[in-house]
């Protein structure tokens, strides 16, 4: 941003500079543009988009994020999204304008930097008692022993007091719900042995748990931080795509068109759409011809006629001309806004799968705790001697593993993460792994997943040179994506001399050649006969004779293999398309996909997710449009290309980061070993309890003893969890 001005209230010196801060927040907030950019895919994507939109002498600065593939722009006031939306397409990259004021605009990692700053106050102080404690356990007694006791007491209250508040606050939580997760034993362990070195101290005992309260502190926090490099932070898949609809509209006031906020619009409003805008609303085509793109929400390779009474829905892309509709749904009623509210259902439903920490924990805390305090009885009625007994049931909570709990989960995940995310495959939530692992079906979309989801021209040679150089002259003056894909596969040929080159808005384009009227565009208005199912435009040189390029939409790389190993390992296989019966049938042929299903809007794939949940089925979905979010949420796990848009990625538990889909059956192999070393060391942890828990019951776990066996424990997990890349 060039207007630096602290957001911090308490920066600023009185109300008055505090306000007109505020206000010159809010005004730059209101030149800020923010386009989500769903094609680009390197660093040199991102450098032409940010030159491209530095060049512009309304830009004051432009980031390109690509992670999230999306662009911050920062303008001079009456610069308009339409036209730097123009710009990047201009540059040959998608482009759509996202809504500022509906994102969480949470982009910093605030939860990740305070782990890991309490990761490093813990590590410090366990380092710095350690010290002290190996010379109490050399020998030293009395007076230097105490003091030695209350330098450790002093580093150790203040460091537990900060590092570990999540164990604590998390505890408390779920007591206040009723329910015990993993953080209550460990907060009772370690509030339980500061207790109790205190009480020692004080009384000028010979044992101290300072050591083992912050080094299982240090152990516990680790594993936190790694769990938390696992995934990305995302936010809800509802919001952004609420944030993909069109934040302002061209609404008729008095016959002219005035650019109004769309929360301002009415039903039976009439709105011009202009050629490469979306539409704003659920409404009826009441004057204009045009062609709509509607590949983003019903999967569609063929842009559509449009045309007076043809009913369009929010979001889809008008190509040609310009169109006036009258709005039939706004707000809330609009079919992008329906589809959000089936993926926030969706989401919802999802939340309510339990890991296997979350399980391990429901059976876990309650035998320790019910341990401990038997032990604690028990002692105190053969004793008698509150300060034994306390002693031995504090011994018995910090030696019987939660650090080695703790870390079974994350270690294993940051370690399979790690593998897949080398072979392009980026874990976005903390149980994607474990539910992959249990995957049994998976369903795939087609336009842009199982394909490129861009036509290619077949045989441009087919008519020869003279007719392609002609296409190519035409071509070059549409923005048709036939027309694009035309230009593309004739590189190297060199366009006729065709002139008063013009685009008729829902047919084609038409000049003038060598005297003759020349036209290259839609069957029915060059009077040709359609060939069903198969994508072509056609080129008419003025002789009434039409001549067909034909276009296929090729399979993605790997698309073949992955499908083919997927049904080797004995998964069912299914592919869900709202293109039409053609392209869909021919893809599920050539790819060998015997169940497969066209004409499907995103309610019916979230339908047949659903039904297939109903059996039992384990589903994954592999999907990357708007109409796939809703089916990408309601799966029991989900992947999402690169190239999808935000909204799928979002919705999705895993990103595919390459173009090849080959890795997605190794995915679910590494995701398997994963679960099972996951479960190895929880086996290894409850092997370590049988070994420990008699030796802390018998009064013999000395601080010594509890600090080893819990480093034991944490090393024996991790180097176990590092298996699993020799594994894989």
């Amino acid at each position: 941003m060039a207007t630096a001005i602290s957001a911090c209230p308490a920066c600023n010196a009185a109300p008055a500079a505090e306000d007109l801060a505020e206000a010159a927040l809010a005004s730059a907030r209101d030149s800020e543009v923010l386009l989500s950019l769903p094609t680009i895919h390197c660093a040199a994507c991102i450098s032409a988009v940010e030159q491209g939109l530095r060049a512009h002498p309304g830009v004051r600065a432009a980031r390109v994020n690509l992670t999230r593939k999306r662009a911050t722009i920062d303008t001079e006031p009456g610069v308009t999204p339409e036209e730097l939306r123009s710009l990047v397409e201009g540059l040959g990259y998608e482009a759509h304008e996202l809504d500022a004021a509906s994102l969480g605009m949470t982009e910093t990692d605030r939860a990740g930097r305070g782990i890991l700053m309490r990761l490093a106050v813990a590590g410090f102080a366990a380092m710095n008692v350690m010290l002290l404690s190996i010379a109490v356990w050399s020998g030293a007694e009395g007076p230097t022993r105490d003091m030695f006791h209350w330098i450790s007491a002093a580093i150790t209250l203040p460091a537990i007091a900060f590092s570990a508040q999540p164990f604590f606050v998390n505890a408390w939580h779920a007591l206040r719900a009723g329910r015990l997760n993993m953080d209550v034993p460990i907060s009772l362990a370690i509030g339980l042995a500061v207790v109790t070195s205190l009480w020692e101290t004080m009384l000028s005992g010979e044992h101290a748990y300072f050591d083992a309260a912050i080094a299982l502190t240090f152990f516990l926090l680790a594993g936190r931080y790694l769990d938390h490099r696992t995934r990305a932070l995302a936010r809800s898949a509802a919001e952004e795509l609420t944030a993909l609809e069109v934040p302002r509209a061209m609404r008729f006031v008095g016959g002219v068109p005035t650019e109004v906020p769309v929360a301002a619009l009415r039903v039976g409003d009439l709105l011009l759409v202009r050629p490469g805008a979306r539409m704003p609303v659920d409404g009826v085509i009441t004057e204009g011809a045009s062609e709509l793109d509607r590949s983003l929400l019903t999967g569609e390779t063929l842009p559509v006629a449009a045309a007076p009474g043809l009913s369009v829905s929010a979001g889809e892309v008008n190509l040609t001309g310009p169109l006036t509709l009258r709005a039939t749904a706004v707000g809330r009623d609009t079919s992008l806004h329906r589809m959000a509210d089936l993926v926030a259902v969706a989401e919802s439903g999802r939340s309510n799968y339990t890991s296997l920490a979350d399980r391990a924990a429901k059976l876990y805390a309650p035998g320790v705790h019910i341990l401990s305090a038997l032990s604690f009885l028990g002692w105190y009625l053969w004793s008698g001697d509150m300060r034994i007994s306390l002693n031995i049931a504090a011994a018995v909570l910090i030696i019987t593993c939660p650090c080695a709990l703790g870390l079974a989960v994350p270690a294993v995940t940051t370690a399979a993460s790690g593998r897949l995310f080398r072979r392009g495959m980026l874990i976005k939530h903390a149980t994607a792994l474990e539910r992959l692992a249990e995957v049994d079906t998976v369903v795939f979309d087609k336009t842009g997943t199982l394909t490129a989801g861009t036509p290619l021209a077949l045989d441009v040679q087919a008519h020869g040179d003279a007719a392609l150089s002609v296409a190519l002259a035409l071509a070059t003056g549409s923005s048709h994506p036939l027309s694009r894909a035309l230009v593309a596969a004739g590189q190297g040929a060199t366009p006729a001399d065709v002139t008063g080159i013009t685009e008729v808005p829902g047919h084609g384009v038409e000049g003038l050649w060598q005297g003759r009227r020349v036209r290259l565009g839609r069957a029915d208005w060059l009077g040709a006969e359609a060939l069903g199912d198969t994508t072509a435009t056609w080129l008419d040189l003025g002789d009434g004779v039409p001549l067909d390029y034909r276009f296929t939409d090729r399979p993605r790389p790997g698309a073949a293999e992955a499908v083919a190993a997927l049904q080797a390992a004995g998964h069912r296989v299914i592919l869900l398309s709202g293109d039409t019966d053609g392209p869909v049938r021919a893809l599920a042929e050539d790819l060998g996909i015997a169940d497969w299903s066209a004409r499907q809007t995103p309610q019916d794939k979230a339908a047949r997710i659903a039904a297939l949940r109903d059996t039992g089925a384990k589903v994954l979905m592999v999907g990357d449009g708007l109409n796939d979010t809703a089916a990408l949420a309601a799966a029991h796990v989900s992947i999402s290309p690169a190239s999808a848009l935000d909204a799928a990625r979002v919705a999705s538990d895993i990103v595919l980061l390459g173009a090849d889909l080959s890795p997605i059956a190794s995915a679910i192999t590494t995701a398997r070993t994963a679960t099972r070393r996951i479960r190895e060391n929880f086996q290894i942890a409850t092997l370590y309890n049988i070994i420990a828990v008699p030796l802390a019951v018998a009064g013999l776990a000395t601080p010594l003893i509890a600090a080893l066996a819990m480093s034991s424990s944490s090393i024996t997990v991790s180097l176990n969890a590092l298996r699993l890349g020799r594994d894989a």
